[in-house]
């Protein structure tokens, strides 16, 4: 009993009581969690376009005309009127998704720098970032906040 009341009082000690080790572990987990954000938005971002390319394409075709659709792992055949609406509401429920993402990574990025600040986390190569300058940043270079994904 005396162990496990000890080991909670260890780990509930705060952050001021985390080790270097801990401190970089807690750091890498939340740009994982930010770059899993930002793939997830980039394959909603594929997927988005892809909608809006097949509903520009059937907007163009005869109602009637039959058209095949996958759906939970069946094709189905359908005609385009009937079609044509569902892909719309998947488009405008992918676009609402992608705005909460959004909202998601941005709060990620502010969760990053905060402990980045709060554990004076410099990355390597970061100085050499700031003495080369905004020219050579412009160009290329990676800046202090690598990871976020800004579109």
């Amino acid at each position: 009993m005396a162990a496990s009341g000890s080991s909670k009082m260890a780990s509930s000690g705060g952050s001021k009581g985390l080790n270097p080790e801990q401190v970089v572990v807690g750091f890498n987990k939340l740009r994982q969690e930010q770059r899993s954000l930002a793939s997830k938005a980039a394959e909603l971002e594929m997927e988005l376009t892809e909608h809006s390319l097949v509903i520009e394409t059937l907007k163009e075709v005869d109602p009637s005309r039959r058209c095949y659709r996958m759906v939970g792992g069946v094709l189905v055949e359908r005609t385009v009127r009937e079609v044509l609406p569902a892909l719309e509401k998947n488009k405008d429920q992918i676009g609402k998704i992608m705005e909460t993402l959004n909202q998601q990574m941005q709060a990620k990025g502010r969760e990053l720098v905060d402990y980045r600040e709060k554990y004076n986390i410099r990355l390597v190569g970061e100085e050499e970032q700031k003495q080369l300058g905004p020219k050579e940043n412009e160009s290329g270079g990676k800046t202090g906040t690598a990871g976020v994904l800004v579109s």
